[in-house]
């Protein structure tokens, strides 16, 4: 009966060692195959990790990133480390691409073959059942979707998830930077990917809180970057975007009560709305995305609905449906979501929801992976179960 397990911990020792040794009192006895580690961007993370290596048994792996918040099954939380020990009827490989700025799709090729190599695994093999990759980016760098080219270069049928790790400063233009661990490196302007092969039960899956309007709009001028749009559906693009929702061009950027955190864009992919909220709008009636666009895309308007309620439902319904058994869970939660939750007076009842996850460990990411794509506004997760 192949199975994945997890035991999780949390701490808010400030020391690195002080927070090294409460984690790993709390973990046990457990000679875990791999840790994964969330923390705090405000921590030493290469003390925090020297401190940690010096402490898991020989042959344990490591993956960590920093964050902008943690989770684990007693809520969100600020300041804090939190780590999960995984064992069980699997393999893992790890790999790290660096120079994310600079050469993306390369960082995310080289990062996806260190794993493979790892592993043994043929590019053909990757689209089989037995393999998930789970990929954490420097989200700062916001190179995501070019990195997910690489990623998914050995094999298009790869299933890819994960989100990226941040800094307490979400805007990159403000020289924010982020950290990822793969065993005893710490690095920035990375990506890390751990490539998973197991016959246990899993799924990559994603909940977001929007319902569609029946409304679509059309891009159909971008900028040079694909990343600002000019004009939606032939008029200046944040005009139109404003006319559309019945508000002022002022009441637009994401995390505004009326604003694209709330009435946000979707690209519809077969029966899935893949939501890629806009970002603000410019002072020349542009719209910056976080998103890639492509000229004469048409995108449906979606509108948020319960945050609170859909996330309960996906840890209660929707992600036991998918996996029998749940047993071990990683997290990528959308820092957007944790500021429309602020926005909307719901953040203790947010919180409170992930009791009803499997055992789990997450954070607050900087734009989220799932199936390939680069998604926001989502909670996307890697879950392994037990067969039955």
């Amino acid at each position: 009966m192949p199975s994945v397990e997890m035991t999780h911990a949390r701490t808010s020792e400030r020391d690195a060692a002080a927070a090294a040794e409460a984690l790993c009192h709390q973990l046990g006895s457990t000679k875990p195959k791999l840790v994964v580690m969330f923390a705090s961007r405000a921590r030493d993370h290469v003390a925090l990790n020297r401190e940690m290596r010096a402490r898991l048994p020989a042959g344990t792996r490591l993956l960590g990133a920093s964050t902008n918040g943690e989770i684990d099954r007693a809520g969100m939380h600020e300041d804090s480390v939190v780590v999960a020990a995984l064992w069980g009827d699997f393999d893992v490989g790890l790999g790290l691409g660096k120079r994310l700025s600079i050469d993306a799709a390369n960082a995310g090729d080289l990062a996806i073959r260190q794993a493979a190599r790892e592993l043994g695994v043929r590019a053909d093999e990757l689209g089989s059942k037995k393999y998930v990759a789970l990929v954490i980016d420097d989200a700062m760098s916001a190179k995501k979707e070019e990195l997910l080219l690489g990623v998914m270069a050995m094999n298009q049928a790869l299933v890819a998830v994960g989100g990226g790790a941040t800094d307490r400063e979400l805007d990159p233009a403000k020289g924010g930077t982020a950290i990822v661990h793969v065993d005893g490196e710490v690095a920035s302007d990375a990506v890390a990917v751990a490539l998973f092969r197991t016959d246990a039960p899993w799924a990559a899956l994603r909940s977001h809180s929007y319902a569609p309007t029946g409304k679509t709009l059309r891009i159909t001028k971008v900028d040079d970057t694909a990343k600002r749009a000019l004009e939606i559906d032939g008029k200046p693009a944040a005009v139109r975007y404003a006319e559309l929702l019945d508000v002022g061009v002022d009441e637009l950027p994401y995390g505004a009560p009326k604003g694209f955190g709330f009435v946000a864009t979707a690209l519809r992919v077969g029966r899935e709305y893949f939501i890629r909220a806009p970002l603000t709008p410019l002072p020349d009636n542009s719209i910056l995305f976080v998103n890639m666009l492509e000229e004469g895309s048409e995108l449906e308007l979606v509108k948020m609905t319960d945050i609170v309620e859909t996330t309960r439902k996906f840890f209660e319904v929707d992600l036991p449906a998918r996996v029998t058994s749940p047993r071990a869970s990683l997290l990528f939660h959308c820092s957007g979501r944790k500021l429309l939750a602020h926005v909307s007076g719901k953040s203790e009842e947010l919180s409170a929801v992930f009791r009803s996850a499997p055992p789990c460990i997450g954070f607050n990411v900087q734009f989220e992976i799932y199936c390939g794509f680069h998604i926001n506004s989502t909670l996307t997760s890697l879950t392994f179960g037990a067969s039955a």
